[in-house]
């Protein structure tokens, strides 16, 4: 069965290309993914009735805990892990074209952003820096690379050179980009203040238990404050998905053209919501051809009409996600 290839996929640029494209590429998984293909057999759905996206059903991602979740019987170059605390049970994704990561998150930058060489782009991902497997650090690594800047780099918890690099950038009038977790940019303003409107500010999410949850109202104006700017971005990914969307404020996300999000009905999860209703988000991310490309993640949001989408919080009984916006 033919599968659109990757020229095909991050040129989409219409409904109607992305409904054909998810469609195909649902097909081949279907037949092709064991474990989708198991549970798209125990709803009792039969994928050859399925004619519009609205309808793929969506696997649940607590099943990358459990399960190889491969379409593809290629050797896996890479595994990317979920983060978690002591005896947690961690998601893998194994993916087997890593140049599908590759592309979809330098074409999605691109798309938000503009060209990378522009920017000078600073990491401040202490966490994701102390384990192996973290997709985000492989992402931020290769985008600090394509800058081609040599002050471009990670920062652990050396704070004081990260503030006068910061310094550096605002007297010399260059882009730049601060991409961090939260928790360790809350750390960084806490002993240090920087007035720098130009600079943008990017939280990955995730407090790692080092601090209070906090309401995204009350964190981006504490981080707005600490930094100077008027505005905090946002990127939401995660180790199941390879594609990201972006929030250049208010917590109001895009997504590339090959990525969409759908709400779910909370109690009758095959049914979906209209636009401004809450539900749980479920993603479709036709980057993921060798694994699955529909997922059920443990998010609750809304999407609005122009398909722009918000993150509300959490299902209770899921774990705390590294990668996730923080619960309302």
């Amino acid at each position: 069965m033919s599968i659109p290839d990757k020229k095909q996929v991050f040129s989409i640029n219409n409904k109607e290309q992305f409904e054909e494209a998810a469609l195909q590429i649902f097909n081949y998984q279907a037949k092709n993914c064991a474990v989708y293909g198991q549970f798209i057999s125990g709803l009792k759905i039969n994928p050859d009735k399925i004619n519009a996206a609205d309808q793929i059903p969506f696997l649940p991602i607590e099943f990358f805990k459990s399960h190889p979740i491969l379409s593809t019987k290629e050797s896996v170059q890479v595994t990317f892990t979920s983060s978690g605390t002591t005896g947690m049970v961690t998601s893998s994704h194994y993916v087997t074209d890593k140049t599908w990561y590759e592309d979809s998150f330098r074409n999605a930058f691109h798309l938000f952003y503009g060209d990378i060489k522009n920017y000078t782009v600073l990491a401040l991902l202490p966490s994701y820096l102390e384990r192996e497997g973290s997709s985000l650090i492989y992402m931020v690594d290769e985008l600090i690379k394509l800058s081609g800047n040599p002050d471009s780099g990670f920062f652990l918890y050396n704070h004081d050179e990260l503030y006068h690099q910061l310094k550096k950038q605002q007297d010399a009038k260059k882009p730049t980009l601060l991409i961090g977790v939260t928790f360790g940019l809350l750390d960084f303003i806490e002993n240090h203040h920087i007035d720098f409107p130009e600079l943008i500010v990017m939280e990955t999410g995730g407090m790692k238990g080092r601090r209070k949850e906090m309401i995204r109202e009350e964190l981006h104006e504490v981080l707005c404050k600490g930094f100077g700017v008027k505005t905090i971005h946002s990127e939401y990914g995660m180790t199941e998905l390879l594609s990201q969307a972006y929030s250049k404020g208010k917590g109001i996300f895009d997504c590339p053209p090959w990525m969409k999000i759908i709400i779910r009905d909370t109690n009758d999860p095959i049914s979906t919501l209209t636009k401004g209703k809450t539900g749980g988000i479920n993603v479709i991310d036709l980057a993921n051809i060798n694994s699955c490309s529909f997922i059920a993640t443990q998010d609750l949001g809304k999407t609005y009409a122009d398909d722009s989408f918000e993150v509300l919080g959490r299902f209770d009984q899921s774990d705390i996600r590294g990668c996730n916006l923080l619960i309302a």
